[in-house]
């Protein structure tokens, strides 16, 4: 019956069984037999919204089911399910259905048999969806193309369909149909009785004429529109559940608004209406009033989409105290987004084409999408290899390769390598420690090539392929654990990689290496994380049975079969991210350019390289793809992400709004481009000091992309890399592609390393990685490294290092620069929307103003509710940002955190669910790992503003963060990503900062100097013994605790107890310095007290020595470690050294020897018969600790006290005696230390200098001052022991510092007049020939030679002065008498000094006395001077003689009026020798350089010289004429200012 002559129905819920009965024949126009089961089961209109499964429940089949439920829904929702597909699908029988599915979609005959079961004609296929064909047990790869074809249909011509004979009785029977469906194509009339067998056997013989038919009727009329019903409300169901292709979010938003009572559901309205946390706008009360559940349910997910209907439900419930309903729902939120997710990816997979991209690209256009790929590879064959080349642009992390002919020429892996870096590897070397193995084998960075099953390009036995039983017994385990590893969460992020398995051979059976490995695949991973790729259908269809058979699991859905190993290269070489046809560019010699290759850039996998032609070509410059892409990467860079070269190519490109500039931009510039053209040094060091977040490294980057036409340059990717591996990278980038080099520019950011070891590994390189690099173009030939250094006190910094190495920026902007970010502003907006949210520029153009931040963090706080994961989260990386510079928590562990199931190719739904604080975060790449992705807050102004916030608003405190930090036992579970933020915990808890106005340390962290101030002692200690038992490897938690506990609340017994833990986790020199400390500060501690008390107690002095034994052994073992370790760069952490920067430890063990020794020394002073205010007792002390004096024979009264305190000296005599001489051997240890070491511009040196100058004034106070009764009597007689007066002349030398070697060069500072009485001293010492010892006689003429030059230096004409002759006769005479073996290098140092040649006369024994100088100084000072130069303090002159000698001092003295800071500075770096007063001074030697050793030439004589600043040589072993100054160091000739002739 026509709709047209149908007598309207009334609304539905007044429909009686007999309007149900009418509905179904004429408007859903089902069979009789179908509307009879309604009208007999007595359905009425109040009862009619049945679900599919309920429908079947009455024996009706599935497609008039299918077909009867999505009319139900139309009745719903009249205004959706207008037909999609041509008017001819409705028209096709279930028969043509069937033709189709096997003719067109080309399904398995099973399931097309099902349909046909089914009775699903052409009107009840539109109507089926990819779930009810899945609830036919149609698989979901076949479903999906069902769908798709259907589909496509619209954009096809109608396709033919060819009969289909009956093949077997079986056939027929299926096409009879039982309970056909009539559609309007079946029958004229809807009462039309039951077909009969023959009608369906002729309807099945005359389909051609009958498609004919309708077509004809097709074209020419119409398609008849179905009547629509009335919207009205339903307000009865039958049952709960809801139909199933609602979308599983609807449903599950149902199920919990079902558990609510009718006034809370109201309740529910009240507050949904209400709802304002959202962009979208809250929902009006009208739509919301009379609805249930499910309407409910159905209107949130409308209205905000199904990811944040659900944070909707979520809050609002939590909002009517629905806490549990709301934790239910969060409990399944991952799920539910990624089912969600799925379905929209599936949607997409029309073919083949189509469905290989969205597998690679997670359903996206871009390889991007995928963190790394893995891929299993079979043997391939030659003919195959050159349709592969998509694997080149694959991120691969490694290859399992089953071909052992693949690195042959012709196989897969020869010809990767011809254009990417691949290193061949072997299961077996997967095992181990995942950051070991991820170093070792150069993880993330390069390919790892891995030959599952032998090599046969190798010859050994051990590489030759294995059949299956063999390898099994053999190789199967290794590649399990390697299987285990790559699987690894710490390894690849689950969700975040994809396992390619590239079939490009057959799989026949279940043994077979590569079958084995699947099995191992799925074991510790999903299967959809896997999909296969296969070169033939007959390969996809063997091994989709074996895996069906033998793992229950259809691949069909996530493999690719049908395509040509050429369409499958072509269709993921059309993926992006795209490359440049021209290929990237590098400058080179000459103005001319070369193109850095893949390969290439492959090896230098520490550096971001940028080309001449960054950015350029991409994209069409008018495309709307680089439109948006503009849009982002600004809103991504002034909201607070990390700048990058699309930032500058933008700006270039619209000259009308370039970038803002910072006022220092011209002079760092200027700075880079001088040193380039004045400097003669390969490598220099440069430093821009910023305060954090003000653009330091934004400005280092922009100066960077203006020199890139003039340098290679490149970004350092990081800092954690050994500086040996970024030297052999950069001195290859110099190098590459070109004969001759180019100049470098590479910024590093905040390196902690000092400018010495990158420079030093720079020149090495390229000296030593065979790259041949020529310094002939002192030009070209030159790295400059600008290390961009954050500092709270940059102006300060600066201030310390040379004016044309450096430059600084603050976080303070000048009127220009205000007005430059105010026309900013205005370009900003006119090109985005609200760029006033832009929060990291805005804080900038506000001028760093705090009020500014304070501002938006209250706003933005507003509401925060520590309770909650997200508040927390955002809590966490507040105080990370304030504290730790540069930290991030990485993006999968706040996933984890939150309770996010992995939702790939969606980051940004993290931000989603951290609303309303998600407008302060970013999520940046961090390149360490092999690049992971981080979250962070915008700015560290924002973190703090918001940390202050926290505790002013919600009396929330850090501690209170700190320790829920610490009680979260997600965040300590294994996993590599976790790294940084593990470091950045600790870093928070440990690193102290410099005081602002010195270059001492405050004593603790800010944080724990925060916690400190406002809680005191438990708070601190609870955090830090949780700490101590999360970070239970490192030493550096236990040993900040035991710093805090002695310095702040001198509680030495459990300070003690933690520096031990400290120790015994690892001993190092840092852990034992921390027990002398301990130490150190107990007996301090205990002096003072001692002080204030007026009885005696001898039990303290007990103690109190045994303390101090304890703390000198300890600074002992702590020195030893220092000089015995060769620590390697990577070994020590900055962690690890609590309180020195790397490799810094040097002295402090001495030094602290030293205080130990006289705070023993004041103890005793302090004792009733070693009293210091007595003359004659501290004589007895003196005498004592010389050990000329017994302690039984001291003075003293005969008293309890007295005696106690004997038997303690005694007890402790051997420690006591043996103090004073180990403090003498200590400070000339030092002396040493101090006088022929390069300065350095540390701390720690000069603070370490100023101790021990102290210390000896104490020295020379107790040992070196004769008591005044002694004076008297040797004024009342003068003809006293001759050996008083010697001794007198000893402590004079000892008291001036110049009883050693090194002390007589101190001296070449100090007035003449002081050097005459020192000289005049050794030569009275030798003309009485009373020596102790030969070596003592040895030594002290040795020390009279010297002091004899150094005197001569200050003042020539003095009658103490020795001629040359005489000097050199008596050197002569004493190196006959020590040979070449001496221990000590000084008398070598007096014959350079004496007997070096000059262009009249040549010694030709000058050599030797090199040799042994080198030799004597190896043996007893190189463990002193470990990695430390040493340096000259006195030069060759233009004169011979004594007169050819000219000291530092003398040099010094043409620079008065420059200050002392500079002038140091150019003498550390050299530049000096360039100043014409010091050419005046000093001569050029000429010399030569042969295979890198430098030698001054006088005549035939060749003399071995150091160069003092290693870049002054130039690499590759070219032997060419040099000449250069010289100086005379410790360790032998120095050659300062190396020039090569040519």
């Amino acid at each position: 019956m026509k709709s047209s002559k149908t007598k309207p129905l009334p609304p539905i819920e007044k429909w009686t069984k007999e309007d149900v009965h009418r509905w179904l024949m004429t408007d859903v126009k089902v069979h009789e037999t179908c509307a009879h089961k309604f009208f007999e089961e007595e359905v009425s209109g109040e009862i009619l919204f049945f679900e599919k499964r309920d429908i079947l429940d009455l024996g009706i089949k599935h497609g008039p089911a299918v077909k009867i439920t999505s009319y139900l829904e139309r009745l719903k929702e009249p205004s959706q399910h207008d037909t999609e597909f041509p008017a001819y699908v409705e028209n096709w029988t279930k028969e043509q259905v069937n033709q189709w599915l096997l003719q067109h979609v080309k399904v398995y005959s099973k399931y097309a048999e099902r349909l046909l079961m089914e009775d699903v004609s052409g009107d009840c296929l539109i109507c089926f969806r990819k779930q009810d064909l899945l609830d036919l047990d149609i698989k979901s790869g076949p479903a999906v193309k069902i769908v798709a074809e259907l589909r496509q249909l619209n954009n096809k011509p109608e396709p033919v369909l060819q009969n289909i004979p009956p093949a077997s009785t079986g056939q027929t029977e299926a096409a009879k149909p039982v309970q056909p469906d009539v559609s309007a194509a079946q029958a004229k009339e809807t009462e039309q009785p039951e077909l009969d067998s023959k009608t369906a056997e002729k309807a099945v013989q005359n389909e051609p004429e009958r498609d004919q038919l309708l077509l004809n009727k097709a074209s020419k009329k119409k398609r008849i529109q179905k009547p629509k019903p009335h919207k009205m409300a339903v307000k009865k169901k039958v049952g709960t559940t809801v139909l199933s292709d609602i979308p599983k979010i609807t449903q599950e938003i149902n199920k919990k608004l079902e558990n609510l009572l009718k006034e809370d559901l109201k309740k529910f309205h009240f507050n949904l209406r209400d709802y304002r946390d959202s962009s979208q706008e809250p929902i009006p009360l009208g739509k919301l009033e009379d609805k249930d559940a499910m309407d409910t349910a159905k209107l949130i997910t409308d209205h905000y989409g199904n990811e944040e209907a659900l944070r909707v439900t979520i809050e609002v419930l939590k909002e009517i105290n629905q806490r549990d309903l709301a934790r239910q729902l969060e409990e399944h939120i991952g799920e539910l987004q990624q089912s969600c997710l799925s379905e929209q990816v599936l949607k997409k997979e029309s073919n083949q084409g189509d469905k290989l991209k969205n597998l690679i690209t997670c359903g996206g256009n871009s390889l991007d999408n995928y963190d790394r790929f893995v891929v299993v590879v079979n043997r391939s064959r030659p003919e195959q290899v050159q349709y592969l080349r998509f694997l080149i642009k694959l991120k691969l992390f490694c290859v399992l390769d089953f071909d052992p002919n693949s690195a042959a020429a012709g196989g897969l892996c020869h010809s990767y390598r011809n254009s990417r870096v691949a290193n061949l590897h072997t299961p077996s070397q997967y095992q181990g420690q995942p950051d070991s193995v991820i170093k070792n084998l150069n993880l993330y960075k390069q390919t790892s090539w891995v030959f599952c099953n032998g090599r046969n390009d190798l010859d050994s036995d051990s590489n030759k392929e294995m059949n299956y039983r063999n390898w099994l017994r053999k190789s199967c385990r290794d590649v399990e654990q390697l299987v285990s590893f790559i699987c690894n969460p710490e390894v690849l992020l689950h969700g975040r990689s994809l396992i390619i398995f590239l079939l490009l051979s057959p799989v026949d059976s279940e043994k077979d290496p590569v079958f084995d490995t699947y099995r191992s695949f799925i074991k510790h991973t999903e299967e959809e994380s896997i999909i296969t790729i296969c070169e033939s259908q007959s390969t996809y269809s063997k091994w989709r049975e074996l895996i069906q058979e033998k793992c229950d699991f259809d691949i069909d859905q996530l493999s690719i079969n049908e395509l040509t190993l050429s369409e499958i290269n072509g269709t993921i070489m059309a993926l992006g991210p795209f490359s440049q046809p021209s290929g990237r560019l590098l400058p080179s010699s000459g103005s001319s350019v070369v193109i850095l290759k893949q390969k290439d850039e492959d090896f230098m996998t520490a550096l971001d390289i940028l080309c001449l032609n960054q950015c350029e070509n991409i994209y069409d410059e008018k495309s709307s793809e680089l439109h948006d892409l503009r849009i982002k990467v600004e809103e991504e860079f002034y909201r607070g992400g990390k700048v990058k070269w699309w930032n500058f190519y933008f700006c270039d490109k619209d000259k009308e709004k370039p970038f803002v500039k910072r006022d220092k931009y011209e002079n760092v510039k200027k700075m880079i481009r001088s040193q380039l053209r004045d400097s003669n040094n390969m490598c220099i060091p440069l430093n821009l000091f910023h305060h954090p977040g003000c653009g330091g490294t934004t400005l280092a980057m922009h100066v960077m992309w203006d020199l890139r036409h003039e340098f290679r340059c490149a970004v350092l990717k990081d800092n954690t890399l050994p500086k040996k591996e970024v030297a052999i990278q950069v001195s290859r980038l110099m190098k590459l592609e070109s004969e001759k080099p180019s100049p470098v520019l590479l910024l590093v950011d905040d390196s902690k390393e000092t400018e010495n070891d990158i420079v030093k590994w720079i020149r090495n390189a390229a000296l030593d990685d065979g790259l041949n690099i020529n310094l002939d173009d002192t030009q070209n030939c030159k790295v400059i490294i600008l290390n961009c250094v954050r500092s709270n006190s940059p102006k300060e910094q600066y201030r310390k290092h040379s004016p044309t190495q450096s430059q600084y920026i603050t976080a303070s902007l000048t009127p220009e620069e205000q007005k430059e970010f105010e026309k900013k502003l205005k370009e900003l907006q006119e090109t985005h929307e609200k760029p006033e949210n832009f929060y990291s520029f805005m804080i900038m153009k506000s001028n760093f103003d705090k009020e500014y931040t304070d501002k938006i963090a209250r706003n933005t706080l507003e509401n925060f509710d520590f309770s909650t994961k997200q508040a927390k989260l955002f809590a966490f990386l507040a105080l990370l940002n304030k504290y730790v510079a540069e930290s991030e928590i990485s993006l999968s562990l706040c996933e984890d955190y939150l309770g996010m199931k992995m939702i790939r190719w969606q980051e940004d739904s993290l931000l989603d669910r951290m609303k309303p604080y998600s407008n302060f975060l970013i999520i940046d790449t961090v390149e360490e790992w092999g690049g992971y992705k981080g979250t962070r807050i915008l700015h560290q102004s924002i973190a703090s503003a918001c940390v202050k916030e926290l505790k002013r608003c919600y009396y929330l405190k850090v501690s209170d963060i700190v320790m829920e930090i610490l009680h979260c036992d997600l965040f300590f579970s294994s996993g590599v990503v976790k790294h940084r933020f593990m470091l950045s915990i600790q870093q928070m808890l440990i690193e102290r900062q410099r005081k602002k106005d010195g270059n001492e340390r405050e004593p603790f962290s800010p944080l724990i100097g925060k916690i400190h101030r406002q809680q005191g002692r438990q708070t601190v200690q609870e955090i830090f013994v949780k700490a101590s038992s999360r970070f239970v490897m490192s030493a550096s938690i236990p040993q900040a605790l035991a710093r805090y506990l002695y310095i702040n609340e001198r509680d030495f017994p459990e300070a003690l107890k933690w520096a031990e833990k400290a120790k015994n986790i690892k001993e190092n020199p840092y852990t034992f310095d921390t027990i002398g400390q301990v130490h150190k500060s107990n007996l301090k501690t205990n002096i003072h007290r001692e002080k204030q008390e007026t009885s005696l107690n001898p039990e303290d002095l007990s103690s109190n020595v045994k303390i101090a034994d304890n703390a000198i052994r300890a600074f002992k073992r702590a020195q030893e470690l220092a000089n015995e370790e060769d620590v390697c760069e990577e070994d020590t952490t900055d962690a690890e050294s609590e309180d020195y920067p790397r490799k810094s430890y040097n002295v402090y063990g001495y030094v602290g020897v030293l205080e130990i020794a006289f705070l023993v020394f004041e103890i005793l002073s302090k004792l009733p018969f070693f009293e210091e205010s007595d003359p004659m007792k501290k004589k007895y002390l003196q005498s004592f600790l010389q050990k000329n004096l017994p302690i039984s024979s001291v003075y003293k009264e005969n008293n309890e006290i007295n005696n106690r305190y004997v038997e303690i000296i005694r007890e402790h005599e051997p420690f006591l005696l043996n103090l004073k001489t180990e403090v003498k051997e200590t400070f000339e240890l030092l002396d040493c230390y101090f006088m022929y070491m390069k300065g350095n511009v540390l701390e720690f040196d000069s603070k370490n200098r100023w101790t021990v100058s102290g210390h000896f004034k104490k020295y020379v106070t107790l040992f070196c001052t004769a008591p005044e009764e002694v004076k008297k009597e040797r004024q009342n007689n003068p003809n006293l022991n001759i050996k008083m007066d010697i001794e007198e002349r000893r402590l004079f030398l000892e008291e001036r510092q110049a009883d050693t070697f090194a002390g007589i060069l101190y001296q070449l500072d100090k007035p003449a007049e002081e050097v005459e009485r020192i000289t005049e001293s050794y030569a009275f010492l030798l003309q009485q020939q009373q020596f102790v010892t030969s070596k003592q006689k040895t030594k002290e003429t040795i020390n009279y030679i010297l002091s004899n030059i150094v005197l001569y230096l200050l003042k020539p004409k003095s009658k103490h002065v020795k001629s040359y002759s005489q000097l050199s006769t008596l050197l002569l005479k004493t190196l006959q008498d020590v040979g070449l073996g001496y221990p000590f290098p000084d008398p070598y140092y007096l014959a350079l000094l004496l007997f070096w040649p000059s262009p009249t006369q040549e010694n030709t024994e000058i050599g030797t006395y090199v040799t042994a100088i080198r030799n004597s100084y190896r043996k007893r000072l190189v463990l002193l001077f470990r990695k430390r130069s040493t340096v000259a303090h006195l030069y060759l002159g233009k004169q011979e003689g004594l007169k050819g000698l000219v000291s530092k001092p003398q040099l010094d003295e043409n620079f008065k009026e420059m200050r002392r800071d500079v002038l140091a500075q150019l003498w550390h770096n050299g530049e000096i020798f360039k100043d014409k007063a010091i050419i005046n001074c000093l001569q050029r030697v000429s010399g030569t350089i042969e295979q890198g050793d430098v030698f001054a030439n006088y005549g035939k004589l060749k003399i071995p010289v150091r160069p003092a600043f290693i870049a002054g040589i130039r690499s590759g072993f070219s032997t060419e004429k040099v000449s250069f100054y010289l100086g005379f160091a410790i360790n032998g000739p120095l050659a300062y200012d190396i020039q090569y002739e040519n």
